[in-house]
């Protein structure tokens, strides 16, 4: 039994423990932060809906028509969507069962992972974004029932997934592929349609996770596929026949912001055009922002506690930039985690980015002298990656006896 006062110590002397932040007012490019106004770069309504008018009425007219709640399980009183957490983790353990093998990247969201323990298959973690180590794995998979999952876009630095050449894989060795486009859902693409109809691939994945939040503001998420995937997955998904569907406000306000952006597609450029102008700032801070080319963008310090403090001073000066810690990621891979809005001004953001210079200055660290590094690999964190999947498999898939491709 863990003695939560003892963990909750071991946390602060750390550096590791955080607090829950009060936050008044809706999630626009500013909001009311413990009583005090900031600019906001940490909230994923990329495109400034969330607090738009015609989101908000057809969310509270919707309540009006049909209440705040469905109040049971789908199968008891029927459906509009999901969770992306329910929807990702329903579908692969649909797709994949005991004796299949789950290929994952190691760099994947909570979500995608949890599919893989509820699923009890098989499964290989590949170096992140490594096709190569993925190309070894599904060798060596030798006709068994497989399915590839990943991320689009990883959440912690706004990179995107090699999905060209993990199509063309999933091709060849003739096995499913599952793409969570959440944050790239109405920020990539024509017409903010994804990560995959930017490269043209939208009809050569079998099933796509997208959020109903983030862009669109709202809560929830979807699951596309052809109509006999479809049919299979309203029969075969667990999270989704017992779990409560989400509440009509939330269905609503998600619709009004997917008429908002067919209306308004020029909201993916202007986004696109301050995430640039934040990365331009930051570049000339001296940040090195490992190469993110998206609206997502890492500071990485290599310390959680510098993080931590960075994150203070930067509040202190008006701007909340909130830090990614263990056991997130592993320490030495300890950020700050910008999220740009299409509803921002390029000028604030120009003016954050020298907040953000200042305060790493004054919390002891120099972007211009930093060195930017790979995160190493870390015995503690592995561990805690094995634990996060639960493999108890002893097949030719457990980490212990098979070493990671070169």
């Amino acid at each position: 039994m863990i003695e939560i006062e003892a963990r909750l110590s071991e946390l602060r002397a750390l550096g590791l423990h955080s607090r829950m932040r009060l936050v008044s007012g809706p999630q626009g490019p500013h909001v009311v932060l413990d009583g005090k106004p900031v600019l906001l770069l940490c909230s994923d309504n990329y495109l400034g809906l969330a607090d738009h008018p015609r989101v908000r009425e057809a969310s509270a007219d919707a309540a009006m028509r049909w209440g705040v709640g469905t109040c049971a399980s789908r199968l008891a009183s029927g459906t509009m969507t999901g969770s992306r957490l329910e929807a990702s983790a329903g579908v692969i353990a649909a797709l994949a069962r005991p004796g299949d093998i789950v290929f994952s990247d190691e760099g994947n969201h909570a979500s995608l992972i949890e599919g893989c323990r509820l699923s009890r298959a098989e499964v290989f973690v590949y170096d992140h974004g490594d096709v190569e180590h993925l190309a070894w794995g599904l060798e060596q998979a030798h006709g068994r029932g497989a399915l590839i999952v990943t991320d689009a876009m990883f959440s912690l630095d706004g990179e995107l997934a090699p999905l060209e050449d993990i199509v063309e894989l999933a091709q060849q060795h003739r096995v499913r592929l599952l793409v969570d486009d959440a944050h790239g859902t109405g920020t990539l693409g024509p017409g903010g349609r994804g990560a995959l109809a930017a490269l043209g691939l939208e009809d050569q994945v079998d099933v796509i996770v997208g959020s109903l939040g983030k862009a669109l503001g709202s809560h929830g998420a979807f699951v596309a596929c052809d109509r006999v995937m479809t049919q299979y997955l309203l029969n075969a998904a667990r999270t989704l026949a017992f779990s409560t569907a989400p509440p009509p406000p939330a269905v609503a306000g998600a619709l009004a912001a997917l008429d908002l952006l067919e209306e308004r597609p020029r909201l993916v450029d202007k986004l696109h055009v301050n995430a640039a102008a934040l990365r331009a700032g930051l570049r000339d801070e001296g940040f090195d922002l490992r190469g993110s080319s998206t609206h997502l963008l890492p500071i990485v310090v290599g310390d959680p506690e510098l993080a931590l403090r960075m994150c203070e001073l930067a509040l202190v000066r008006g701007v909340f930039a909130q830090p990614i810690t263990p056991p997130s990621l592993p320490a030495a891979g300890s950020r700050l985690r910008l999220a740009v809005m299409a509803s921002h001004r390029a000028e604030e953001l120009r003016a954050a980015a020298r907040v953000l210079g200042q305060s790493a200055q004054a919390a002891g660290f120099d972007p211009r002298t930093a060195v930017a590094f790979d995160e190493p690999e870390d015995e503690a964190y592995e561990a805690e990656l094995d634990e996060r999947y639960e493999v108890e498999q002893t097949g030719p898939y457990d980490y212990e006896q098979v070493p990671r491709a070169a």
